[in-house]
C-alpha cells in the first residue's frame, strides 16, 4: 500500500472496532511499525485518531462530520466519476455556485477546458477552479472555517442574495427523500440555503453513502433540487424512493 492507502485503511478500520494496534496495522498493511507509528502521528494531526499506547483509537465520533483531510482520502475515483457526470450536464457560458466538500472539488477540478462562470463556496474549490483559464471566479467572501475552508458569515449569503446563476452544484452529508438534502454544519447550511435560492435550477451531487443519510441541518426539500447525480445502485429502495418524489437521478457512465 502507498501512504494515501494506508492512511484511508487506518481511518476505516478504526471506524469499524474503534482500536486497533501498531502489530495489527502493521501487519495488515504490510508496513513496518515505524512507518505505522508515523502514520498515525499524521493522522493524529487531522484530527482522525487518537494514539494511545501500543496503537490508536476512533476521534470520529457518530453524527459529526469528518475532518476534510480525512474525506479527501475516501472514494476519490467514485468522486471523479459523478463530478465528470455533473459538469457534462452543465453547458459553456453558464454562471455555476459550486458547494463545499471533497466532491464540489472534483467538480472543480473536472471543469477543465470549460468556460465557465463559478462562485466556488470554499477556497479548496477555489484553488482547483484558478488553475482553468477558461473559468471566471466570483469569490462570496465572508469568514473562512478552518481546514474546511468555506466561507460562512453575513458577506456569502448576501452575495447569493444580490446574484443570479443558472445552476448550483450542491454537494450534501445526506440526502433523504423525506427530509431532501442535509449537512452537518450550520453555518454552512445557511449559506448553501441562499446559493439554492440564487439559482434557477440545483444539481445534488451524492456518493452512494450519502442516500438515505440525514445530518443536523436542513438544506432545502427534494422539491428545490432539480436532479441528482449519484453512484448510489439504481435499484435501490433509496434512489426509487427519490423517483417516486418526482426527482430525476442520474447515474455516471461507468469507465
Amino acid at each position: 500500500m502507498n501512504v494515501m492507502e494506508r492512511h484511508k485503511f487506518v481511518v476505516e478500520l478504526l471506524m469499524r472496532q474503534n482500536r486497533a494496534t501498531v502489530a495489527e496495522l502493521a501487519e495488515a498493511t504490510g508496513a513496518s511499525e515505524m512507518t505505522i507509528r508515523r502514520d498515525l502521528e499524521v493522522l493524529e494531526s487531522r484530527g482522525a485518531l487518537r494514539r494511545v499506547r501500543g496503537g490508536a483509537v476512533s476521534n470520529l465520533p457518530g453524527g459529526l462530520e469528518p475532518p476534510y483531510a480525512i474525506r479527501a482520502l475516501s472514494g476519490s475515483h467514485a468522486k471523479e466519476r459523478l463530478a465528470r457526470a455533473a459538469v457534462a450536464l452543465l453547458t459553456d457560458g453558464e454562471t455555476v455556485a459550486l458547494d463545499t466538500g471533497t466532491t464540489a472539488v472534483a467538480v472543480a477540478k473536472a471543469m477543465a477546458d470549460r468556460r465557465f462562470t463559478v462562485a466556488p463556496l470554499s477556497l479548496h474549490a477555489a484553488f482547483a477552479l484558478s488553475a482553468h483559464p477558461g473559468v471566471r471566479l466570483v469569490m462570496p467572501g465572508g469568514q473562512v472555517r478552518p481546514e474546511e475552508l468555506s466561507f460562512h458569515g453575513h458577506t456569502p449569503v448576501r452575495t447569493f442574495e444580490d446574484l443570479c446563476f443558472d445552476t448550483f452544484v450542491l454537494g450534501c452529508c445526506g440526502v433523504d427523500p423525506v427530509q431532501g438534502a442535509t449537512a452537518y454544519d450550520l453555518d454552512d447550511v445557511e449559506v448553501k440555503r441562499a446559493a439554492v435560492a440564487s439559482a434557477q435550477r440545483v444539481i445534488l451531487v451524492a456518493t452512494a453513502d450519502k442516500i438515505g443519510r440525514t445530518a443536523l441541518g436542513r438544506i432545502c426539500s427534494m422539491e428545490e433540487i432539480t436532479l441528482v447525480v449519484t453512484d448510489a445502485p439504481a435499484d435501490s429502495p433509496a434512489v426509487e424512493a427519490l423517483r417516486d418524489r418526482g426527482v430525476e437521478v442520474v447515474h455516471p457512465v461507468e469507465d
